[in-house]
């Protein structure tokens, strides 16, 4: 049976830095005005964002406070592929214990990118939000051997429709994993935006990785 656990804070997670953040909805106050401001400030250009919209639950919208507009761009902003734990429905936020895990997770991407582009390398600005998550999660850490299908590397197929039963349950916030990046390193996936609280923008960081070799991150004073 899956235990749950509560996830230690502050969590940390890097946003590439090209993509600037848009506060549409740091500011508003009433959930009746989100969708004026969304197509304002054209969030909705994206038929897959209006869908998405419809798909989050109204009472997990999140607005009005410094960096919701981050969060509700992990829901509605997600890849059309979906992440490990998540479908392209709809998002969720991903997010690691440790900063070194989650320099690790996108080194990784970034590695990967390199070898697709045929570049030697790839170097790419990210700024970390911290952010605590509330509730219980289930705890899959320990079970690469138990639950391969759950880790498996290029296969998100039986992950992706693990989380989104989590998600349908309403039972727990998320997941709790191990990181297939960063030995020891731990990731929590929630998909309860009202679940995702002092979000809290940190450093920038400029992450250079080479098909062959170590990873160089360093921090950016912006």
């Amino acid at each position: 049976m899956t235990t749950t656990i509560a996830i230690p804070e502050p969590t940390n997670r890097l946003i590439p830095s090209q993509y600037p953040p848009i506060s549409a909805f740091d500011s508003v106050t009433q959930p009746d005005d989100l969708e004026a401001v969304m197509e304002l400030e054209g969030w909705t250009n994206d038929r897959l964002v209006e869908e998405r919209v419809a798909r989050l639950p109204r009472d997990q919208w999140v607005y009005g406070t410094r960096n919701t507009s981050v969060v509700m761009a992990a829901f509605l902003h997600a890849a059309p592929s979906g992440g490990r734990f998540n479908s392209g429905e709809l998002g969720a936020w991903y997010g690691a214990l440790a900063l070194k895990t989650a320099l690790a997770e996108v080194a990784h991407h970034l590695r990967r990118e390199a070898v697709y582009r045929r570049r030697s390398e790839m170097r790419l600005t990210y700024r970390l939000y911290t952010a605590r998550l509330s509730g219980d999660f289930f705890d899959i850490r320990g079970l690469r051997t138990a639950r391969p299908e759950l880790y498996a590397s290029g296969d998100y197929r039986a992950s992706q429709a693990f989380g989104e039963s989590v998600r349908r349950a309403g039972q727990v916030a998320g997941i709790a994993y191990d990181s297939l990046r960063h030995s020891g390193g731990v990731n929590a996936v929630t998909y309860r935006p009202r679940q995702i609280l002092d979000v809290t923008q940190a450093d920038h960081f400029e992450i250079t990785v080479p098909v062959v070799g170590a990873v160089v991150a360093r921090r950016q004073v912006l």
